[in-house]
């Protein structure tokens, strides 16, 4: 009964702020607003012993996500333009899109059917073999990191694939090159805060320390290369919201950075290929060792170190270029 009324209630929690998300008018409170839904959602996926999935939604939603939208408003206004969107037509489409959800859900098992296929054949392979097969207690990670490595390979090509897309649309042909430095660009962003700078410099080395503990940890607990990468990415981009944006880019050089985010894609695809040259299936692990669970521990280690790597890179590269031509903006202007 109890773990009912906690569900009623984030649940109407999540409702309530998504009508006020669509309702605001203010960019910087849909961003905030959104930061919070992230937050509530992870607390109904812990409810849920959904673990794993509440630390990514809020390391991802609630963290990295709201730092990249509100560098993104930097190039834009804070407040919404009057008719910019028609709400009659946008009623209709999420009307129409809420009768295809509601239609789809007429031919899927009732929620917790332990009789479903899933519950009977895929779940019950996973909890009874992953540790005999794998050898690492964390189940969740031997699923999206061996049992399902070219899913995860897929995502982190397509992480990859947005940093260059959006190198592409607002990079330009000078991104990453050193540019005169403007005044807003130079100073920091708050120069008097003392307060502020002094507990960002506490806190920024453990935020590190935290990250490169959900990189390696991910074996025996929540965490892995995704967390891990958005967590230093916000530490990084803590650094240059608080001390100024040319100091940070002077520590990070977008060029490099670039190399490093396809150097993460290339660790995990070069697994795959060694893996082909002894013989074996592309991102077999068992052609890493003569030990199979040898094996299967390396290639896990190897490949979340290059998704790390790229979620990393190409988080501090999509919040260095917003920031960048929010910079050229106010130059401009």
């Amino acid at each position: 009964m109890i773990e009912f009324v906690i569900n009623v209630v984030l649940l109407s929690f999540l409702v309530l702020l998504a009508l006020t998300i669509a309702r605001t008018k203010d960019l910087l409170s849909s961003v905030m607003l959104c930061g919070l839904y992230s937050l509530v959602s992870a607390v109904f996926f812990v409810t849920m012993d959904a673990v794993d999935v509440a630390f990514t939604e809020a390391a991802v939603g609630a963290g990295i996500s709201s730092l990249l939208m509100l560098a993104a408003m930097m190039v834009t206004s804070r407040y919404e333009k009057a008719n910019s969107i028609q709400p009659k037509a946008a009623l209709v489409v999420v009307f129409l899109t809420g009768v295809l959800l509601f239609y789809g859900l007429i031919d899927m098992p009732m929620f917790g059917d332990p009789n479903t296929p899933v519950q009977q054949q895929v779940s019950s392979h996973y909890i009874e073999e992953s540790m005999e097969e794998i050898g690492i207690p964390n189940m969740v990670t031997s699923v999206l990191a061996s049992y399902r490595s070219y899913d995860t390979f897929g995502e982190t090509v397509v992480i990859f694939t947005a940093g260059i897309g959006v190198l592409a649309l607002l990079g330009g042909r000078g991104a990453g090159i050193r540019k005169p430095s403007s005044p807003a660009a130079s100073r920091s962003a708050f120069p008097d805060h003392l307060i502020l700078r002094v507990i960002s410099k506490l806190l920024i080395p453990p935020i590190m320390l935290f990250a490169l503990y959900v990189q390696f940890h991910g074996d025996y607990g929540p965490g892995g290369g995704f967390q891990a990468g958005v967590i230093f990415a916000a530490a990084i981009a803590l650094y240059a919201m608080v001390f100024g944006f040319e100091r940070a880019r002077k520590r990070f050089p977008l060029p490099v950075i670039r190399f490093v985010s396809a150097v993460g894609v290339l660790l995990y695809g070069s697994v795959g290929m060694v893996s082909i040259l002894n013989g074996h299936a592309f991102l077999d692990y068992h052609a890493l060792s003569a030990n199979a669970l040898s094996g299967q521990h390396l290639g896990i280690f190897l490949v979340e170190l290059g998704v790390g790597i790229t979620v990393t890179s190409v988080m501090i590269l999509l919040f260095f270029t917003f920031s960048e031509r929010a910079m050229q903006s106010g130059g401009q202007e």
